[in-house]
């Protein structure tokens, strides 16, 4: 089924149904190690089917694995069995480096395995949109010079960090428009490590890049919904909203109500129960009461939509997940 993603968003607050960022704790369901998941379409499609059944989400949420990018680029990952992959070493060092870095084609290292995994869920969810995950343009240039390098570099070495990101939106355009090919309605863009930046220094080196992207790719039926879980998030507010994301995520380092109070009221606000200290750590109670105190402080705004602060641990404890819904459940009742 094609929605028209525009009117959806629209309709997503007052339908009152969370939309949290839950792929990884769906190996649980299927009985699979997460080195699995993140190397198999087929289980990961099994995992994202399970999620639709057992939950009243709003949409179903591919896996957000953001090593996915910078490997196909040629970063070493290390993949354990139970862990989310991630990037080790160091790609490049310098802006000559960059510049002769080859951007990848859709399909190599495992990007092509998650859009058949986006293509294999929509196939089979039809009473929901299907969201697919990508990492922003800053982040994966963070993971091919170093996360602490290339914060850094914005002030020491600027042109080696616009050099990088000319590759990683290059490639992102094309991996996003894969994505919208594969029939997915959507895509979820973390942009995690602009939100360490100054606002000035994200308006230089996020913000134009992200906006390429979601230029690209975004339309009536494919939208684009920016997350951002950094502490500095709440000093970019203009910088963001200027970006056209369709829809904006934002971790639990920050508090939701400035957002809600300060983007434009047709620009949907998602967020934040803790991934870590409800989800992962918490038990089914404090994850009730949790959810509870959130609805209750951020409710009345009509672009508020419950969700979880970030990607949702493999570990988390599937008590605390149904908690979760039936919070929202009995705040949708009352």
């Amino acid at each position: 089924m094609k929605y028209n993603m525009k009117e959806w968003l629209a309709s997503l607050p007052e339908s009152r149904r969370p939309m949290p960022l839950l792929s990884f704790p769906s190996s649980q369901l299927v009985g699979a190690s997460v080195y699995t998941f993140t190397h198999d379409a087929s289980v990961q499609v099994e995992g994202i089917v399970k999620v639709a059944e057992r939950l009243n989400a709003a949409a179903a949420v591919c896996m957000m694995d953001l090593s996915v990018e910078a490997e196909a680029f040629g970063c070493e990952i290390l993949a354990e069995e139970n862990e989310v992959p991630t990037v080790v070493g160091v790609l490049i060092s310098d802006e000559d480096e960059a510049e002769a870095l080859r951007v990848p084609e859709v399909g190599d290292g495992r990007t092509g395995l998650y859009i058949d995994a986006a293509k294999g869920a929509k196939e089979r969810i039809t009473d929901r949109p299907v969201l697919a995950g990508i990492i922003g343009p800053f982040s994966l240039a963070g993971r091919l010079m170093d996360v602490s390098e290339a914060l850094v570099n914005c002030i020491a070495d600027e042109d080696f960090v616009h050099a990088a990101l000319r590759k990683t939106t290059a490639f992102l355009k094309k991996y996003a428009q894969a994505y919208k090919d594969a029939g997915a309605d959507g895509i979820v863009m973390a942009e995690p490590l602009s939100g360490l930046l100054s606002p000035a220094l994200e308006a230089e080196f996020s913000a134009p890049y992200v906006k390429e992207i979601i230029d690209a790719v975004q339309d009536d039926n494919f939208v684009v919904i920016y997350h951002n879980c950094g502490p500095n998030t709440p000093l970019m507010m203009e910088s963001l909203y200027a970006n056209g994301a369709a829809a904006y995520h934002f971790g639990d380092a920050v508090d939701l109500l400035p957002f809600l109070e300060g983007m434009p009221a047709d620009r949907p606000i998602c967020g934040n129960i803790s991934p870590s200290d409800q989800f992962l750590n918490g038990t089914s109670e404090s994850m009730y009461e949790a959810t509870k105190a959130l609805i209750e402080a951020c409710g009345a705004h009509k672009n508020f939509v419950l969700s979880s602060g970030c990607d949702i641990p493999p570990a988390a404890k599937w008590d605390n997940i149904d908690a979760f819904f039936a919070a929202a459940a009995d705040a949708a009742k009352a």
